[in-house]
């Protein structure tokens, strides 16, 4: 199902024009006034699981958008443009995903946010010209550039940038052993692969992938001791809390917690996943490509705080938080950019594409600054290590580059 959302009017101006309709009735001799001018409306399209598996998680994400675009509109950037939010709930399920992005381009919408895999639209986004902006992010939609687009570096590299920490920090002589566990898909274990050769130059030594069954398996506990038995030092979970607080719980029933470090994605590391384990999460890492929502210090973070409680969404934290909201926010960039090229009149997904190439030094209220070249799409190359801390996220290092996986042929 394909959903709407728009900015709603205020009640006053509701109940001013039912008023002013009763007095037209009334005097029917008085001249007819000029009602407001209608504001031209540019739709952006939304892929996202809100139930399935990822439902969730994916929330996080999905509460920022809405609130961002609301935010947006009031806040009149496209002067007689309202931006409006057609979105679908996919179920993390591929036949609907691929349903909802086929009704986007029969609606003729320009600029799509994907929650979702967005590999497979590789192909279709440039056969249709409609642009994309993924937070799901693998090599397969970076390299090479295409119509897809991001605003972090891919899966891939954040975990290259833990890596390149745990070098920092590892005081013994040997190679540290480092095992990465996760379900059986695109999000898993396999989302890494394109790194093993990169963190393998650091002086790593990557221990044979353990897989786990969905997204909230039930147990966890043969991968974690046949983990343990191998001598691992460090494991790295993927991809979403659901996961982690699982796999967290039953290596700290077994006694593991503190004989291995735990760390995993970003998606791992949510107050969720903190409220569900206790203090088993103690020194959990993860490589954060956005900071944590409570570094209101940061004029976007303490706006994103800001609008959630104006907008009355559910006020539930996962620090995954930011990367909906500069994601939306570059997708209103890019409409607004391209409106002011070409014209609402002319307004596709071929302008819209134009406008995010041209977007550079992008800077969202400090959270990032977004940049894309023809070489590289993914619009933010850094991570920062965030660790748990007497139980609160802390960022333990500073913000430190990325390396390009790209793919070898």
């Amino acid at each position: 199902m394909i959903h709407r959302m728009a900015s709603q009017k205020h009640l006053g101006v509701a109940i001013l024009a039912i008023a002013l309709t009763a007095l037209l009735i009334v005097t029917a001799c008085a001249p007819t006034p000029t009602g407001p001018l209608k504001k031209k409306a540019v739709e952006i399209g939304c892929l996202i699981g809100l139930t399935g598996p990822a439902g969730g998680p994916s929330s996080y994400v999905f509460h920022p958008i809405q609130d961002y675009l609301d935010y947006f509109n009031e806040e009149g950037r496209i002067p007689g443009v309202a931006l409006e939010l057609v979105w679908a709930d996919t179920g993390t399920v591929e036949p609907r995903e691929i349903s909802a992005y086929q009704r986007f381009v029969a609606r003729g919408i320009p600029i799509i946010v994907s929650v979702v895999d967005s590999e497979k639209f590789r192909p279709w986004t440039e056969r249709d010209e409609i642009p994309m902006i993924s937070l799901a992010q693998t090599e397969g939609i970076m390299y090479p550039p295409c119509w897809i687009y991001s605003i972090y570096p891919t899966w891939a590299e954040s975990y290259a940038v833990w890596c390149k920490w745990i070098m920092q920090n590892w005081k013994e002589e040997r190679a540290p052993r480092v095992v990465v566990i996760g379900p059986d898909t695109v999000t898993g274990p396999h989302a890494i692969e394109p790194a093993r050769s990169y963190v393998e130059s650091l002086g790593i030594e990557m221990m044979p992938s353990e897989f786990v069954v969905g997204y909230a398996p039930l147990d966890t506990s043969v991968e974690l001791l046949r983990m343990s038995a191998r001598g691992a030092d460090y494991v790295y979970i993927l991809p979403i809390w659901t996961v982690s607080a699982i796999i967290m719980k039953d290596a700290d029933r077994l006694g593991l917690v503190g004989k291995m470090n735990f760390g995993g994605m970003e998606n791992t590391q949510s107050t969720r996943m903190l409220k569900q384990v206790g203090p088993a999460t103690e020194g959990y890492t993860a490589p954060r490509v956005g900071p944590w929502f409570d570094e209101t210090e940061i004029p976007g973070m303490k706006l994103l705080q800001d609008l959630r409680k104006k907008y009355g969404r559910p006020f539930d934290f996962s620090g995954d938080d930011s990367n909906g909201f500069v994601a939306i926010a570059v997708a209103c960039e890019a409409v607004k950019e391209a409106i002011e090229e070409v014209g609402y009149e002319n307004l596709d997904g071929r302008a819209a594409k134009m406008a995010l190439d041209s977007i550079k030094d992008f800077d969202f209220y400090g959270i990032k600054q977004i940049t894309y070249t023809p070489e590289d799409h993914r619009g933010w190359n850094r991570a920062r290590i965030y660790q748990v801390q007497d139980g609160e996220v802390v960022p333990v290092s500073d913000w430190l580059e990325a390396p390009m996986t790209i793919p070898e042929g």
